[in-house]
């Protein structure tokens, strides 16, 4: 183990030990009806930070088996989300400790406040889980690009993260509904395996399958850098994946198709973004759509001539409220935006998930875009 991911585990650990002493201290110890299990309750929380440094220390070797993994992971979703509650909690906890009740109604009150608020972390984490399982929807997006000679089709996947939890069968449906598409073609933007190619097996067999009239195409992700993703961007080469690595091509003399490698190849120095490179010797007649895994390569943008960007990484924040810290690092979070006059950016919430599978307010999606002339 390297000491990035040393470092990874040991600050992850100490956050969520932080967040789960907050959640036993602010929250549950202080309802009245779950005094008498407060020891079982410490316990619990003990062994959810125990299982959580487990996770975060074997998160990039693949030693832990599948079922421990899905389970760990959860414990890091379940964490959040209580956390979640607990501040919510402590907020309405000021107003109530003001009022000026007598001391059997303030215990009414608090009593129906604990009541309220574990109904709403049990229906919070019921409703996360079961949106995590759910097939992806086909989300259809129409977008004006200007000097496009006739409608294109594009289907976006990103971020489908098969590994530990996703495997042969989840993408083998998500290939399933991208064949009724009709798609000209398939982009596919980054984190699309959490596995070494050792270990990937005929996981990704599926993707020779997709059925797309001018092929599919790839750009890195971020997680393919931590397992190796030269090996990986070879392996789907061998799978009829076109890999787009700091270059371009023309799609059916429609529009110039440039992908960039991602931003992760900075730090470690392997397969580095290029962005100038991406774009050299591209049709000058012709929109250009650029595929980047991560949405703040608009931040690099200067005077470059890029129609639409097509991206993913942020999972919608996958678990709400945590695309508000992710739109500390990222300038979009999710949807069509335009980030300048030339320049629209679509980022798709993704087709997995990464950690816990748990989604809330951030549904997995496959996209459907349609390009189409702006007059």
């Amino acid at each position: 183990m390297d000491i990035f991911r040393i470092i990874f585990a040991i600050v992850a650990t100490l956050i969520f030990v932080g967040i789960n002493f907050y959640i036993y201290r602010r929250f549950l110890a202080k309802i009245n009806f779950l005094k008498k299990y407060i020891k079982l309750i410490k316990w619990l929380f003990v062994l959810f930070v125990f299982c959580e440094l487990l996770y975060f220390i074997t998160l990039r070797s693949g030693i832990m088996n599948n079922t421990l993994f899905l389970i760990f992971s959860s414990f890091i979703g379940i964490s959040f989300m209580l956390f979640c509650i607990a501040i919510v909690y402590d907020i309405f906890h000021i107003p109530l400790n003001k009022m000026p009740f007598d001391k059997s109604r303030r215990l009414m009150l608090k009593t129906l406040l604990d009541v309220t608020m574990l109904i709403l972390a049990f229906s919070y984490m019921v409703k996360g889980f079961f949106n995590g399982f759910k097939k992806p929807i086909i989300n259809k997006v129409d977008i004006k690009i200007k000097g496009l000679k006739k409608e294109l089709n594009i289907v976006q996947i990103s971020d489908v993260h098969i590994g530990k939890s996703l495997g042969k069968e989840f993408l083998e449906n998500i290939v399933n509904d991208i064949n009724i598409l009709n798609a000209d073609i398939v982009v596919i933007t980054g984190d699309l395996v959490d596995l070494h190619v050792d270990k990937i097996g005929d996981k990704l067999d599926a993707l020779k399958d997709i059925k797309s009239r001018f092929g599919v195409y790839f750009v890195s992700g971020n997680h393919e850098y931590f397992h190796g993703v030269e090996a990986i961007c070879s392996f789907l080469e061998s799978l009829h994946v076109k890999v787009l690595t700091n270059e371009n091509v023309v799609i059916n003399n429609q529009i110039n198709l440039a992908g960039i490698t991602d931003l992760m190849g900075r730090r470690l120095g392997i397969l580095k973004p290029d962005l100038k490179k991406a774009l050299l010797h591209v049709e000058t007649d012709l929109p250009t759509v650029l595929l980047a895994h991560q949405p703040k390569i608009t931040k690099e943008l200067k005077d470059e001539n890029i129609d639409l960007i097509l991206s993913g990484h942020t999972h919608a924040g996958q678990i709400f409220p945590f695309g508000l810290l992710v739109l500390l690092d990222q300038p979009y979070l999710s949807g069509l935006y335009q980030h300048s006059k030339k320049t629209q950016i679509f980022v798709s919430s993704g087709a997995g998930y990464w950690g816990p599978p748990i989604r809330i307010l951030a549904p997995s999606e496959i996209v459907f875009i349609r390009l189409y002339p702006s007059l």
